[in-house]
């Protein structure tokens, strides 16, 4: 069965099986290895993809079903190749992830998160990752880079922030033509 599937920005045509889960498919067809085969049974988070930003367990899901949804994987959350995103960067200098088999699922959830508030709470941030199993960090390091990555959001888009981009923004075209208006 042909499904278009638009993964991370980009519409991607793939030959299934009805039965192949969406999990199988990003892994073995489209060879998007970020999100992780756990327990198959929706319980861990390691398969854990956004389906129209909203967390989702690949692995209970069908190829077919995700035919028309914009699916996000967490290759597709850096800004750029070789780049990590806010959250990421967050994740690495607290040191959210050991292993990092859970880490993918736990970005994303987050990830949503974020995107829903830029001030989430402690509780907040402890039910959006509540759903992904993690057997190395306990939790801490991980509630500590969502903050993280809370504070630097709110800081990037905070209207100062915006205001003195654009000023940069300015002074980089006038010297990039040589100091001429």
């Amino acid at each position: 069965m042909k499904v278009s599937l638009t993964v991370n920005g980009r519409i991607r045509e793939v030959d299934v099986e009805p039965r192949k889960t969406l999990l199988d498919t990003l892994r073995e067809d489209l060879a998007l290895v970020g999100s992780h085969t756990g327990c198959e049974h929706g319980v861990c988070g390691a398969c854990t993809i956004l389906l129209d930003g909203a967390p989702v367990r690949s692995c209970l899901m069908f190829a077919t079903q995700a035919d028309g949804y914009e699916i996000t994987t967490i290759e597709g959350l850096a800004p750029a190749p070789g780049e990590l995103s806010v959250l990421q960067d967050a994740f690495c200098e607290t040191h959210g992830m050991q292993c990092g088999y859970c880490t993918s699922g736990m970005i994303l959830a987050a990830h949503s998160l974020l995107e829903q508030t830029s001030e989430p709470t402690r509780e907040d941030i402890v039910d959006a990752i509540s759903g992904n199993i993690c057997r190395c960090t306990g939790y801490g390091q991980i509630v500590e880079a969502i903050e993280l990555a809370a504070e630097r959001l709110r800081k990037a888009n905070s209207p100062r922030s915006i205001e003195t981009s654009q000023i940069a923004d300015k002074v980089n075209s006038v010297a990039a033509q040589g100091g001429r208006r």
